[in-house]
């Protein structure tokens, strides 16, 4: 990459405060990019499983966009997944995203991410590593980063998650570090959401849409969208749910994103227009006896 490594002491003014008030903060953090982005504020992590479905895929996509376009920083890992896909949604917002690597910066992995990474260069993010510049990615390097994921962000996100993943190791450590941690609800039959589930039980914030972001940051929220104006979208969704479906059988059907769909799912919901029982969403009014 034509960008040059940036050697950050702790003793110099660009180390990021997130990091210098963690429990044994790096001594030395290497950059490519633009390292004044490491202060920008507010910020917040969005991290999951390498194997998403299309739900997780689309969610920390269209969720990353928004915070990005709400001038809200994006850190994540780089990893395929949900990692990529949160990158990716920033770029396509107004704000700068931060990837953080489990290896040294002359080693980008995943290969197939190079092209990725490049692009969070040139549109003035960075990329960071508390490793050596010519240190490969270890099995035991990789729990290292998230805990540099977590003490970057004032916040982190989970976007599916299994029971054992580096996702809920990144989560954990910003509950360490005093941080505010929310999750995505998923289907409860799916492996990737036990996870984030797990951590909504025991009390992690839930996160649907950009307000809950805002939420989670102690940030207020500019536009609520009025509860009681439909519009022809809204009367669409409605129709489509004359028998219950998931929102994933949702977005199929209205051929929409999973981020604007929970979007307008919340809204009918707090209207009365809707519920969700057990990740099936009715019209309100619907009897049991009709299936």
């Amino acid at each position: 990459m034509r960008f040059s490594i940036q050697k950050l002491a702790r003793t110099d003014e660009r180390f990021p405060d997130g990091l210098r008030h963690i429990p044994e903060p790096p001594e030395i953090l290497y950059c490519l990019g633009n390292a004044e982005v490491l202060a920008h504020a507010p910020s917040v992590a969005i991290v999951g499983t390498r194997r998403a479905t299309r739900y997780g895929l689309e969610t920390a996509r269209d969720l990353a966009r928004d915070a990005s376009n709400a001038g809200i920083a994006v850190v994540s890992g780089l990893a395929l997944g949900i990692d990529a896909e949160a990158h990716t949604g920033a770029l396509a917002g107004k704000s700068p995203t931060i990837a953080v690597l489990g290896s040294g910066l002359n080693h980008i992995v995943p290969m197939t991410n190079r092209r990725l990474a490049e692009q969070i260069l040139e549109t003035g993010g960075a990329i960071v590593s508390e490793f050596e510049p010519d240190m490969p990615a270890e099995t035991w390097t990789f729990p290292q980063r998230n805990r540099i994921i977590a003490g970057l962000a004032e916040a982190t996100i989970v976007i599916e998650a299994p029971e054992k993943s580096g996702a809920l190791i990144t989560a954990r450590f910003a509950l360490d570090f005093n941080r505010d941690v929310g999750a995505v609800p998923g289907e409860i039959t799916s492996i990737n959401s036990k996870g984030t589930n797990q951590l909504l039980k025991e009390g992690a914030a839930l996160i649907r849409t950009l307000d809950d972001v805002y939420e989670l940051l102690g940030l207020e929220v500019k536009i609520r969208p009025a509860l009681d104006i439909m519009d022809e979208n809204d009367n669409n969704l409605l129709r489509c749910l004359e028998t219950p479906q998931n929102a994933e059988m949702l977005a199929d059907a209205v051929r929409t994103s999973i981020s604007e769909l929970l979007g307008r799912l919340t809204r009918l919901e707090l209207a009365g227009k809707i519920e969700n029982r057990g990740g099936l969403f009715h019209k309100t009014g619907f009897k049991k006896g009709r299936f």
